[in-house]
Formats: structure tokens, sequence, C-alpha cells
């Protein structure tokens, strides 16, 4: 039983953090030209830049579980002023390292040090498949908080259910869950949220360099007023 004085969110969180540090390295080196080889998230990430263009909005966007910092860079190279936030130290000081002049900051997607309704867009790659069911809401809450009334949200993560157990990760000792969800149970918790889903799109992983599940991309927006 957690006693009362530790927040099992704290402890996720630690369980996490410390799993990225330990695999920063390796996995810094096999991700940082993955969107060469990834045509269609190219193009997501594009479309994304192109509607947060389109709204008109002159701030900022933030690359929300950015690890090394690659996509961050591509949203950068079209133009986005855009940030990294990731909960692995050692991922942002690699991702300050190889891509000097972005800004990087150390973070977490339940809690960001991020102003109300202060940003154009939020991409989340892949930064929710750590969290339990029960605690998707809050990030999903968080992600709302911080977007302008208009602003844009690409949402992307693994679909199933349950979740799978990782205690190896590139020859390394981990110990974290990745959860999978259901896309149409997670455009509920958008909506629950304040967000209106304009696009749900799946598809399957690229063989030989992905994991072999399915994933899904939900676009949303944070309607106006």
């Amino acid at each position: 039983m957690t006693p009362p004085d530790i927040d099992p969110d704290d402890a996720l969180l630690d369980r996490i953090r410390v799993a990225y540090d330990t695999v920063a390295e390796p996995y810094a080196d096999q991700f940082a030209d993955e969107l060469a080889q990834k045509p269609l998230d190219r193009a997501l990430i594009d479309g994304f830049a192109d509607q947060v263009r389109a709204t008109g909005v002159d701030a900022p966007v933030a690359d929300l579980g950015c690890g090394p910092g690659q996509v961050t860079r591509h949203l950068a190279d079209r133009g986005l002023p855009v940030f990294g936030v990731d909960l692995s130290p050692e991922m942002v000081r690699l991702a300050r390292e190889r891509h000097p002049g972005l800004d990087f900051r150390a973070g977490s997607i339940l809690g960001l040090a991020v102003a109300d309704r202060s940003l154009a867009g939020v991409l989340s790659l892949y930064s929710v498949i750590h969290l339990p069911r029960p605690v998707l809401p809050r990030a999903l809450a968080e992600f709302y908080r911080v977007l302008r009334p208009g602003g844009i949200l690409l949402l992307a993560f693994h679909v199933g259910a349950g979740q799978l157990h990782v205690d190896t990760w590139f020859d390394r000792p981990v110990s974290f869950d990745g959860h999978l969800f259901d896309p149409d149970d997670v455009a509920d918790c958008l909506a629950e949220a304040g967000f209106e889903v304009r696009v749900r799109m799946r598809r399957q992983p690229y063989p030989g360099i992905e994991a072999p599940t399915e994933r899904a991309y939900l676009f949303a927006h944070r309607p106006a007023g």
C-alpha cells in the first residue's frame, strides 16, 4: 500500500524518468533520423504545423515528451516558434547538445510550467503512453489549459487494451509500463476535457523499425471563445 504522504503519480513519474535517463544515449542515436523513415508521420507533423500557422495566433508551440529533440527540430525548421519539454533530464541534455539554439526544458505533462492559454499548439507524440488510463485525463486537461482558444493538438499513442511491461531496453535494465489505448475512448476523454476532435487516424507499424503495435493520431482543437 502506498504511504499517504507519497503521491502515486510522483512515484510513477520517477520510474519513467529513471528509465529514460538510463537509455537516453542509445535512444537518441536510434531515433535521431526517424522521420526520414516515416513519411506519413512527417506529413502529419507538417499538417499540424500548417494548421497552427492557419490559426494566425502569434504564440509558441510545445513538443511534449520531446526526447532528444528530433521532432522539435523538424517543427523549428518549418518556421514554428517551438520549445521541447521532456521528463528526463538526460534527454533534455542531449536535445540541447544535438540541437543548439532551440529551447528544451525538463518538465512533466501532468504539471506543465506554462501559463494558461499561452500556446498556439501542442504536439504530444507518444508522451501519454506511460500513463495509466485513470491518469490520462489529468494530462489532457493540462494540454487544454495551456492552449489558447483555437489552439491545435496532435496526440499520438499505441492502440489496444492493457499494458506492456518492459524490464530491458537497449540492453539496459529498466522498469516501466507502456499503456495501450482505445482511440474512441481517448477521443471521449478529449471531449470531456473541452476539446473538439476533428481527425482520427490509425496506422500499422512500419515493419522492421517500430514495435508491432497499431498507432493512432488524433487532431483536436480548443474551441474559440
